[in-house]
């Protein structure tokens, strides 16, 4: 009896305390997450569809999708360029300062993003020497869509490397040795030998760097300078038409916004490399 009782006390326990927890977890992301963007949703939808589609049509809106998509596709391209040599270059050599190099890659991570926009702006701002010299050939940076898309790749940077570089080391040379013993050259042994080994890993950086970069803000918004029709990205079109008091056209975009964050959260499942929590 002593036993039973004894065992039904440390069964009970755990239990509980997982109920509890679960329920507090559950609450948490209520009030955290499911109100705030189902209430979004439904000030966007509690007129129809309408007002959602003729929204999302207006010239303003247009131009901020096409901003974003620019500049989210070269932050994408440079930073899977970027991150797939960078990786190579940690995983399968040793050389000094590797180790600064890694932390470099990782910085952006713990850097706040109007923090970075407020650097690049000191580095290429029209009265810097770089940013004059600059502007003197007609390369303007700041307040256009090169800034915007500096500011993208260095706030996205680390998300290539982080996802590929564990399935480097996992994977380890051996193969990549064996072809090169083979008579195999540098590109072939990449082409046919490593990049079918991180294709996965490759391609869940890549989701997660363009959803960072559709999403970004804070640096976008100090190097962007905001300007209507020109600069726009989806981000700020929501913020300014907020202020303007133009709610559905704000919620349309919010509401955008928060459908691509459910498509790329799917797609990052998917293409999540295999032995990921």
């Amino acid at each position: 009896m002593a036993s039973g009782g004894a065992t039904g006390v440390s069964t009970s326990g755990p239990a509980a305390a997982k109920y509890w927890l679960r329920t507090l977890a559950l609450v948490y992301l209520l009030f955290l997450l499911v109100l705030p963007v189902g209430l979004i949703a439904w000030r966007t939808f509690g007129g129809g569809i309408g007002p959602f589609v003729t929204a999302l049509t207006s010239p303003e809106a247009v131009h901020a999708f096409r901003v974003t998509v620019v500049v989210a596709a070269w932050a994408v391209g440079a930073n899977t360029a970027f991150g797939v040599g960078a990786s190579l270059l940690l995983v399968r050599h040793e050389f000094p300062g590797k180790r600064l190099l890694a932390a470099l890659i990782e910085l952006p991570m713990a850097v706040s993003p109007v923090v970075v926009g407020l650097a690049l702006t000191l580095v290429y701002g029209r009265f810097t020497p770089i940013g004059g010299w600059l502007e003197s050939r007609g390369i303007q940076v700041i307040f256009s869509i090169p800034g915007m898309v500096l500011a993208t790749v260095f706030v996205s940077l680390p998300l290539v490397v982080s996802a590929v570089v564990p399935v480097l080391e996992e994977l380890g040379d051996e193969q990549e040795q064996a072809a090169q013993t083979l008579g195999a050259g540098s590109w072939q042994t990449f082409s046919r030998i490593t990049l079918p080994g991180i294709r996965w890993a490759l391609g869940y950086g890549v989701v997660l760097c363009l959803a960072r970069a559709l999403g970004e803000y804070g640096a976008v918004a100090v190097v962007s300078g905001r300007l209507v029709g020109q600069t726009q990205t989806l981000t700020l079109f929501v913020e300014e038409r907020f202020q303007n008091f133009d709610q559905p056209a704000a919620f349309a975009a919010a509401t955008a916004l928060a459908l691509l964050a459910i498509v790329t959260l799917l797609v990052t499942k998917l293409l999540r490399p295999k032995g990921g929590s």
